[in-house]
């Protein structure tokens, strides 16, 4: 869909070492954290057939799962499964026992868990296949409710089950708008989109860092203040990825046109992207792509070039670019370090479309999901109840993570144990508030493609106002058209 909204759809490197958590934590063993145990330690046998099920010394039966890498993995009768995706770090190895799941294995202390994150090795084709399903599922709302939950039935109403009034409403709204009239998910934690800058680059200049709460215009003009060259080099301004910024805009629009159900089928789904509102935030990112020299190429030249004044990127990009390992993709180290280490980075909330607003972008919500056909409901429920408890959401933000919880105990801890963070002002994480979908009952939400800005501003040269006209009438019907033609329900 877009440059910042979720995991790449492509099987990842093979030369990483990405992260399978095939993890039993037991609370209880020696040191007293989280043991990580290799599945093939509790195996009594190797089975003879793929997929078929066998039991462990412990008595427990389990099911090995085929899957493209040819990577034994098996999920046993005796473990909670969760499964991971679209969230980059979790890929890293380690990452998920770093952040919540040593954590997590002290408060369930006799409960083994077993983590895997898409697609490395399974895929959700493959849980599919071999008869598994997840007890809980932690992924992006937005996109995968449609396209993956519920094709496969893995999606539950849990809005009389779990309490989520102190969670970050426009997150809780975000998951309401994809469940057709429920709330399908809980929502842990928000990627947030951020504004992350150069300070050496302001330096040089000799123009202020910007602030939580600068507006568009203000960032305007900061943008054409620092695209310049010097010594042979040339500077950008600034960077966002445009069509990003219309999926997750500050005035909550909806694209969808409401039909008269809340399923409605795949050829009834009407665009709507051309009303004044949606004219209004073309017209202010078409300036920036106006500015001289100050071309969009990707928000990812802020570590490819270092030479990127301010860009809008995702809240785990900043860490990295920090150099916290924990968010470097494996294998990746060297490459990083040899791009930031001479980075000096700020960094601030997303420009605002006002001086008295305070809405920046929709929040980019990774929630959890409990599959009605786990054999685990009621444990699986009260693990997600204790991932949105203050104490596993302190947690979370401890590490760089911005909590769907955000009381004062959780915000004050934001990056305690990333020390690439001390001396940076962090504030501007929380500045401000999420914007609010609105205007979504009945209607269905589909994967659209980057269309409006990268098809037909950045290649076929429109103005915005045009590119969104020719968008709805055209490039978005063509779409939805074709996943109707391929079979597809989303």
């Amino acid at each position: 869909m877009s440059e910042g909204s979720g995991a790449e759809e492509h099987p990842r490197r093979l030369t990483r070492r990405n992260f399978v958590a095939a993890s039993a934590l037991a609370g209880s063993a020696a040191l007293g954290g989280a043991a990580i145990l290799a599945p093939e330690s509790a195996r009594a046998q190797t089975p003879a057939d793929p997929g078929s099920r066998y039991a462990t010394r412990a008595g427990a039966a389990c099911t090995p799962i085929p899957n493209r890498y040819n990577k034994p993995f098996e999920v046993c009768d005796d473990e909670l499964f969760i499964f991971v995706a679209n969230y980059k770090p979790f890929e890293n190895e380690g990452f998920f026992d770093t952040v919540i799941g040593q954590k997590l294995g002290e408060k369930f202390p006799d409960t083994k868990v077993k983590v895997c994150t898409w697609d490395y090795p399974l895929r959700y084709e493959d849980l599919k296949a071999a008869g598994v399903v997840p007890d809980i599922i932690l992924e992006d709302p937005r996109r995968r409710i449609d396209r993956d939950l519920e094709p496969l039935g893995w999606t539950s109403d849990l809005t009389d089950k779990v309490d989520v009034t102190s969670l970050n409403p426009a997150a809780v709204e975000l998951v309401k708008s994809r469940s057709d009239g429920g709330m399908y998910g809980v929502p842990l934690f928000n990627d947030d989109f951020v504004l992350i800058y150069n300070k050496s680059i302001f330096d040089d200049r000799g123009v202020k860092y910007p602030k939580p709460g600068m507006t568009y215009d203000e960032a305007y003009k900061l943008a054409k203040k620092l695209t310049y060259e010097k010594d042979l080099k040339a500077y950008k301004g600034y960077l966002q990825h445009p069509d990003t910024y219309l999926y997750f805009n500050q005035l909550g629009l909806y694209p969808f046109v409401p039909t008269g159900s809340e399923n409605p089928a795949p050829g009834d789904v009407k665009i709507n992207v051309t009303s004044e509102p949606w004219m209004r935030l073309a017209d202010n990112m078409e300036r920036f792509l106006l500015i001289p020299r100050c071309t969009f190429t990707t928000v990812d030249d802020m570590r490819l070039k270092g030479r990127v004044a301010m860009a809008v990127d995702r809240l785990w990009k900043f860490m990295g670019y920090n150099l916290n390992e924990h968010y470097i993709p494996d294998g990746d180290e060297d490459e990083w370090k040899g791009q930031c280490e001479n980075l000096d980075l700020g960094i601030s909330s997303v420009p605002v479309l006002g001086g008295k607003d305070r809405c920046t972008y929709q929040p980019n919500t990774i929630a959890a999901f409990l599959p009605p056909q786990s054999r685990k409901k009621e444990q699986a429920l009260e693990v997600v109840k204790w991932l949105i408890s203050e104490e596993a959401q302190v947690e979370l933000s401890r590490h760089g993570i911005k909590p769907a919880l955000e009381s004062d105990a959780a915000v004050s801890a934001f990056g305690e144990k990333i020390p690439e963070l001390q001396g940076i002002d962090t504030s501007g994480v929380f500045w401000g508030k999420n914007a609010t979908v609105r205007d979504y009952e009945n209607t269905e939400y589909l994967d659209l493609p980057d269309l409006a800005f990268r098809h037909y501003v950045l290649e076929d040269c429109l103005s915005a106002r045009s590119a969104l006209t020719v968008a709805e009438r055209e490039g978005f019907p063509a779409y939805i058209k074709d996943q109707v033609a391929r079979g597809l329900d989303w």
